[in-house]
């Protein structure tokens, strides 16, 4: 199975990285990369750990940052389609499902 990561999803990831480099340090900005790799990860080993969340996509928390990566899966890939933080604006993500990105 291919892990595929939309532009969108890749974009939020690298500006929760930078939220927490410029309000923290470096250390806790790779430490949320690290654990967005670690949880990505994850999942492509064990796709069907996550709770089914809105249909067809399902939705697995980072441990230690307030932020889940919303997924679907294909018998070909798992994309990857929001990295969402768990108070803004829930649900934002929802039309990214049927849309290239």
């Amino acid at each position: 199975m291919k892990l595929v990561i939309t532009p969108s999803a890749l974009a939020e990831m690298q500006d929760a990285a930078t939220f927490y480099t410029m309000k923290a340090n470096i250390e806790l900005g790779l430490a949320f990369v690290a654990e967005f790799e670690r949880t990505a990860n994850f999942v492509l080993d064990n796709p069907l750990l996550g709770t089914v969340f809105r249909g067809t996509r399902r939705q697995y928390t980072l441990r230690r940052f307030p932020y889940s990566i919303i997924y679907q899966v294909t018998e070909e890939e798992l994309r990857i389609l929001a990295v969402a933080h768990h108070r803004r604006r829930p649900g934002y993500w929802a039309r990214r499902a049927n849309q290239p990105d």
